[in-house]
């Protein structure tokens, strides 16, 4: 809910990040999404094209890799490619050495989630993943309104309200006793 906000607002002021991915989301001492790294992010107005060929190539969208035409809905492709990651444990598809290789792949490689996901994950994960970005999931309201989400407010003070309880723990329980209490938990 925090980076689709984030993602949302960069939107609205025109500004298309295209890196999304894990090493781009840091947390506060609270345990709160912070998006970093605008390296690659452009200002682009509602309706405008980009065709640079940039991000990271396991979390390109398509029409990145083909060159374009692209805009802001690329950046939630980026998403959905973030979220099967933190859900799975791996990506989708092994990165290739170009973005012509890892184009084909992308192309012909067919999104099958596993099955002991919730209906409300398989479908946001399915229309983040559209290969077509005009059917694609693409904006801050059709985001907040995904069952995956239900019952949750994307208002900005109460999603940095309340400390997130995982991040709280690691900071009180020293490192080994953290280490052992996630292999049990794996």
């Amino acid at each position: 809910a925090e980076l689709g906000s984030a993602l949302g607002f960069l939107h609205d002021l025109g500004i298309m990040h295209r890196d999304i991915k894990m090493e781009n989301i840091l947390l506060n001492d609270q345990g709160h999404l912070r998006l970093s790294d605008f390296g690659l992010s452009r200002r682009l107005k509602r309706g405008g094209r980009a065709f640079t060929i940039c991000g990271t190539i396991q979390y390109m969208a398509p029409e990145i890799l083909s060159g374009g035409p692209y805009n802001h809905a690329a950046d939630w492709w980026s998403l959905g490619i973030m979220l099967f990651s933190l859900a799975t444990g791996k990506f989708p598809l092994m990165a290739e050495v170009d973005h012509c290789r890892m184009l084909a792949k992308v192309r012909d490689f067919s999104y099958v989630l596993p099955e002991t996901f919730s209906s409300a994950l398989i479908l946001l994960l399915t229309e983040l993943l559209c290969k077509n970005p005009v059917n694609r999931l693409r904006n801050l309201e059709c985001f907040k309104m995904q069952m995956f989400f239900r019952g949750t407010s994307f208002d900005p003070y109460i999603l940095q309200k309340t400390p997130v309880d995982f991040i709280l723990e690691l900071r009180t329980q020293p490192f080994l006793d953290f280490k052992i209490r996630l292999k049990t938990l794996c």
